[in-house]
């Protein structure tokens, strides 16, 4: 039971890697709360920790609206008492638009449901952790916040920033007990396609090469698995960095 006791708050728990991770949490002795902009989706997360003899709750949250995310949080502590584990995993994908095909609103929106809700959950939570002395966030990053082409230039482009994000504040806050990782995953069986409508045809066939090297698909509960890691006493030691999950695409 690495997470007893422990108060977690996940975003884009509905589905995918999210669900995974607050799934996992939970059996590992953390109350979950299950954040998603789909609520009977999050709903059904929880019912499933219940069943599993875990403790979780449903927040539905569109972490693209600050007030959602002040709310998501404030009901963390009302219902739980406090709050112990921050997870950013809530996002969508652009649709593979090189910079000269990107529309504004389309990426005001990548960025802000990608980027702004991280320092927003983030700049929310400070407060809370501060107090204690203690805290954990992990941001749910990208290969493609490693890497220049295993996206479109919007996508690319809010993953690098909340690589930075995450760097700066877990030096920032480092001797104040708070830690702050990403994990980068690479290709995962998850529903974020759904997020994409009308592939840009030369924004894809410049990438196709990269795609033809990654070794292969992972699952849920790989980076479920490094997200258990990460929100535990054994990374104590592990802050202001990123975990890259994709069984080595990268590495080419």
């Amino acid at each position: 039971m690495r997470l007893e006791n422990k108060v977690a708050v996940v975003t884009g728990a509905a589905s995918g890697m999210g669900k995974a991770i607050a799934i996992l949490y939970a059996k590992e002795g953390a109350k979950v709360v299950v954040s998603d902009i789909n609520l009977e989706a999050a709903n059904q997360t929880v019912e499933e920790i219940k069943s599993n003899g875990g403790k979780a709750i449903a927040v539905m949250a569109n972490v693209s609206k600050e007030e959602d995310i002040k709310n998501l949080i404030d009901t963390a502590v009302h219902i739980f008492g406090t709050l112990d584990i921050l997870v950013n995993n809530a996002g969508i994908m652009d649709n593979f638009e090189p910079a000269g095909d990107i529309e504004d609103e389309k990426w005001e929106r990548i960025f802000a449901i990608n980027t702004t809700s991280v320092m927003r959950a983030t700049r929310k939570v400070l407060p809370i952790f501060l107090e204690k002395q203690s805290g954990v966030i992990i941001n749910v990053a990208s290969a493609g916040g490693l890497q220049g082409a295993r996206a479109g230039a919007a996508y690319t482009a809010s993953k690098h920033a909340v690589v930075g994000f995450t760097k700066n504040t877990g030096f920032m806050y480092a001797e104040e007990g708070i830690r702050c990782n990403a994990i980068a995953p690479g290709g995962v069986e998850t529903n974020i396609g759904s997020s994409m409508s009308g592939i840009n045809e030369f924004g894809m066939g410049r990438i196709q090469a990269g795609l033809g090297i990654n070794p292969r698909v992972g699952k849920p509960v790989e980076i479920a698995n490094i997200a258990l890691f990460l929100a535990s006493d054994e990374s104590s030691f592990v802050n202001g960095t990123v975990i890259t999950g994709d069984a080595g695409w990268t590495a080419y």
